[in-house]
């Protein structure tokens, strides 16, 4: 993509890959290096952030317009899968990391989905996933893009995301399509 854009406005932003809010002033000179699941990452003078797709008119770019989900099927989604179960499967796989162009159910992070009726009748998601990196700042932020994704569900009532470390995240966890992409077979 690597497309120049000055910023027509100001922009709130988060660094990659601290995780820090960060805001970028209008006029700011920025690169789009990747622009997938509704967020577009930039490179600036001082390194990577991330830009949220309510800000994309800073870009002079229309979301709706930009939207991309993928809704072909993953070797990491669980062929038993209920039917809100892959609805909530197919909204993980528009989730990125901001720095790796696969989504997270590609990338083998999401160790876990499970769908419940609670006992005051509403449905839950429970998702497990993890990061490629322990200490990797941007992890409570794409938690929060999942959970995001997962309430845009009809009859969604809630969603938790639980960010866990065991199994540790190794590359033979990636799906043939993330490989794929990555150029790795």
């Amino acid at each position: 993509m690597h497309t120049d854009i000055d910023l027509n406005r100001e922009v709130e932003a988060i660094q990659i890959p601290s995780g820090d809010a960060i805001r970028l002033p209008a006029g700011t000179r920025v690169i789009i290096t990747q622009s997938l699941g509704g967020t577009y990452t930039v490179a600036t003078d001082h390194g990577l952030a991330r830009i949220s797709s309510k800000d994309a008119d800073a870009l002079g770019i229309n979301p709706e317009e930009d939207k991309k989900q993928e809704t072909q099927s993953s070797s990491n989604i669980p062929g038993d899968a209920s039917d809100l179960e892959m609805q909530v499967w197919q909204q993980l796989r528009g989730v990125y990391d901001p720095e790796i162009p696969v989504n997270i159910v590609d990338l083998g992070l999401v160790y876990d989905c499970s769908v419940s009726n609670e006992d005051d009748g509403k449905t839950k998601a429970l998702v497990k996933m993890t990061l490629t990196a322990p200490g990797c700042g941007m992890g409570p932020t794409i938690a929060a893009d999942a959970q995001a994704r997962i309430m845009t569900i009809e009859n969604m009532d809630d969603a938790a995301v639980e960010l866990v470390w065991d199994p540790p995240w190794n590359q033979s966890m990636i799906s043939e399509e993330g490989k794929m992409k990555l150029g790795m077979i």
